[in-house]
């Protein structure tokens, strides 16, 4: 179990950016892992399909602490799809021995240890799970706009 607790993971963990509220996000979502009690709250901003602004709340294991912190260096700039395509292929990696994200959350490779401990999945993959429900409120938001005008 020390692999999942390495010196990269727990400096991630201990170093959480961009963290508190956006009073004027256009998506949120929490997401709670059953099995630790761990929870992130995510606020996301989304122009033109891009992500403009992001905070989080984060009362988590050091496994989803370290996740959100990596999300929170590398989200802002991102696209709804890279993150979609972020969250699928950080699920390969530790369901099905995939290799990870790539290009800007290629980081979150980091936590490819984590792999071998399922109980461990859930909280890893909290942060993800919450952005990419933001980002679906946000779209949401912006289509039902565009169909009222």
């Amino acid at each position: 179990m020390d692999d999942i607790y390495n010196s990269r993971i727990l400096e991630l963990a201990g170093n959480i950016g961009l963290s508190g509220e956006l009073e004027d996000a256009d998506g949120v979502a929490e997401k709670r892992s059953r099995l630790c009690g761990s929870r992130v709250k995510v606020f996301v901003k989304l122009q033109d399909g891009v992500v403009t602004d992001f905070r989080h709340k984060v009362r988590a294991c050091a496994l989803g602490q370290a996740s959100s912190a990596a999300m929170a260096k590398h989200v802002i700039g991102a696209s709804a799809g890279e993150l979609r395509q972020a969250k699928a292929d950080m699920l390969a990696m530790l369901q099905d021995g995939g290799e990870g994200p790539s290009g800007r959350f290629e980081e979150m490779r980091v936590l490819k240890p984590v792999k071998d401990y399922k109980a461990r999945h859930a909280s890893t993959m909290l942060t993800f799970d919450a952005v990419v429900e933001a980002i679906d409120q946000a779209e949401a938001r912006t289509a039902s706009f565009t169909a009222a005008v």
